[in-house]
C-alpha cells in the first residue's frame, strides 16, 4: 500500500447494512471530524469542537432533504481503534441510508476505506502488534466459546507477550555473541558456552510446544477434520444426516451415490467439528468414482478423525478387507480410529460380538468400537460424546497460549531451524560469529509474527482477508 494513503481520511460501514436496527460508520484520518461536521447538522456545536469520547446528536441533509437523524461518537487521537481522530455515525440500517451517508463523507473529502485499513491503521500507529491485528478477523469470524477465547487472548496480548520473552532472550544471547566479536583479538568469551545451550535448549523447546499447538490451533479455527469413510452402501451419507440432524447428504440404496466429498460444521461441547462424508470405498472401472474415491483416501489422511463405517449385515470377510485397508492408511500417532458397526438394527440379537471385536484387533486395540444404527439414531449420542472426548484439549477451559494461524506456524517452524543450526554450531565450536547468525534469523522470525520485521506486501496479504469497516 502507498504510504501517502495514510494521510488520507478514509470511511467504510463498520456493521452489515440492513440487518439489525442500525448501522455504524466509521471514520478516521487527520480530518476525520471536520469531514463529519460538514455532512452532520448538530442541534448545538460540533464534532470538532466536542471532548474526546463523547456523543452527539444530529441530522444529516441532501439537498435540503433529511437523509437521516443520527448519533455520532466522537474519539480524538491516540484513544481511538486506530490512534487517529475518529468518528462513529449511528445511523439506522437501511441499506439506502448508509450509502447515501457514505456518498455525502466522499463528497465532503473521504474516501473508501480498503479492506482491514482500519485495523492496519490500528498497528502502524501502534495500537497494537501485528498478532493482535490478525486475532481482530479471529475473534469476528469465531464460531465457537474455544476459538473465541484462543482469539481473545492473542488480542489481549497474551500470545505476543510469551513472544516478546522469547525474542529478548534471543537479543541477549545474540549481544553477548556480539560482544565478543569486538573483543576478538584478545580471545574473550563473554558468553558462558554451556549456559548458553541450556538457553537455547529452553527456548527451543518453547517453540517446539508453540509449533504443536498448530494442530490444536487450526482444529479449533477450522474444525477438527472428521472423515467419514466405509465401503459403497453402508451408511455414510445416513450417519452424516444423523450427525447433523439435517437430509444434508443424497442418499440411496444405489452404489456409488456420494462420488465426491459432502463437508458440513457441527459444534459439539464447544468444539466445531468438520464432517466430511467420502465416497465409498470398492473396486470399480468408473472412472468419475475412481477420482471419488482417491479423494476419499486423501480426505482419510488429513483427518483427525476417521470414522469407518462396516455393514452389519454383510458377510465378515467383506468388512474384514474395508477396515484392514483402512487401518492401513491411518496414523494413530496423530489420528483417532472410530470403528462403527452400523445397521445394528437389522441384526437384532444376532449380532456376533467375537466376530466385532476382531476388527479392533486389526486396528492393533488403537482404536474405539460401537454399535449404532444411523438409520434409527442408536448409538449417535454415544458417538458424540465420543468424539468430544477425543478433543477434550480444545476444550474452552484452557488457557494455553495456541498458534492457530499458519503463517506464525511456518515462522515459528523456520524460526526452531535456525536455533537447532545455532546450537550445533554452538557444540561443534564454530566461530561466535555464525552461531549469532543463528540466532539473528531466529529473532528475525519470530519479529515476523508481531509485526516488527514484515514487509509491505506481506501486511497486504494480511490485511486484504479482513471486512472492509475493519
Amino acid at each position: 500500500m502507498d504510504i501517502s494513503r495514510f494521510e488520507d481520511t478514509i470511511a467504510a460501514t463498520a456493521t452489515l447494512p440492513g440487518t439489525g436496527a442500525i448501522t455504524v460508520i466509521r471514520v478516521s484520518g487527520t480530518d476525520a471530524l471536520a469531514v463529519v461536521d460538514r455532512v452532520v447538522t448538530f442541534r448545538s456545536g460540533t464534532a470538532a469542537s466536542a471532548p474526546a469520547q463523547t456523543i452527539k446528536y444530529g441530522t444529516i441533509f441532501r439537498n435540503g432533504a433529511a437523509v437521516d437523524e443520527v448519533l455520532v461518537s466522537v474519539f480524538r487521537a491516540p484513544h481511538s481503534y486506530t490512534g487517529e481522530d475518529s468518528a462513529e455515525i449511528s445511523c439506522h440500517a437501511s441499506p439506502y441510508i448508509s450509502s447515501e451517508i457514505l456518498r455525502l463523507l466522499c463528497e465532503a473529502g473521504v474516501r473508501p476505506a480498503d479492506p482491514g485499513e482500519f485495523t492496519r491503521r490500528a498497528f502502524v500507529n501502534g495500537k497494537l502488534d501485528l498478532a493482535q491485528a490478525e486475532a481482530v478477523a479471529d475473534v469476528i469470524l469465531s464460531k465457537t466459546e474455544s476459538s473465541l477465547r484462543v482469539a481473545q487472548n492473542q488480542l489481549r496480548g497474551g500470545y505476543s507477550s510469551h513472544l516478546k520473552d522469547l525474542r529478548e532472550r534471543l537479543v541477549e544471547m545474540t549481544s553477548l555473541l556480539e560482544l565478543e566479536l569486538d573483543f576478538s583479538e584478545e580471545d574473550v568469551e563473554f558468553a558462558d558456552r554451556p549456559k548458553l545451550l541450556g538457553l537455547i535448549d529452553a527456548t527451543l523447546s518453547r517453540i517446539v510446544r508453540l509449533t504443536e499447538s498448530f494442530r490444536y490451533g487450526n482444529a479449533l479455527r477450522n474444525g477438527v477434520p472428521v472423515a467419514i469413510v466405509g465401503a459403497v452402501n453402508s451408511g455414510k451419507s445416513t450417519l452424516l444426516n444423523a450427525l447433523l440432524e439435517d437430509d444434508r447428504a443424497l442418499v440411496s440404496d444405489v452404489a456409488g451415490t456420494t462420488r465426491d466429498t459432502v463437508e458440513e460444521t457441527l459444534t459439539l461441547g464447544g468444539i466445531l467439528f468438520r464432517f466430511i462424508d467420502t465416497a465409498g470405498l470398492r473396486e470399480t472401472s468408473d472412472s468419475v468414482e475412481n477420482m471419488g474415491i482417491d479423494r476419499s483416501y486423501r480426505k482419510l489422511g488429513e483427518a483427525s478423525v476417521v470414522l469407518a463405517v462396516l455393514d452389519l449385515s454383510r458377510p465378515e470377510e467383506e468388512n474384514e478387507a474395508v477396515i484392514t485397508d483402512i487401518v492401513s492408511k491411518v496414523d494413530f500417532g496423530h489420528q483417532m480410529l472410530m470403528i462403527l458397526l452400523n445397521k445394528a438394527d437389522l441384526l437384532g440379537d444376532n449380532i456376533n460380538v467375537n466376530d466385532c471385536y476382531n476388527y479392533v484387533t486389526i486396528a492393533g486395540n488403537k482404536s474405539v468400537m460401537m454399535h449404532i444404527s444411523a438409520k434409527t439414531g442408536f448409538g449417535i449420542e454415544t458417538l458424540k460424546d465420543l468424539l468430544i472426548e477425543s478433543q477434550k484439549g480444545l476444550s474452552a477451559e484452557s488457557d494455553e497460549t495456541i498458534v492457530t494461524n499458519l503463517r506464525h506456524y511456518e515462522a515459528l517452524r523456520k524460526a526452531g531451524k535456525a536455533l537447532e543450526a545455532a546450537r550445533a554450531a554452538l557444540a561443534s565450536g564454530l566461530p561466535s560469529d555464525l552461531v549469532a547468525e543463528d540466532l539473528r534469523q531466529a529473532n528475525y522470525h519470530l519479529g515476523s509474527i508481531l509485526g516488527e520485521v514484515t514487509d509491505d506486501e506481506i501486511l497486504g496479504r494480511i490485511f486484504e482477508r479482513f471486512c472492509i469497516g475493519k
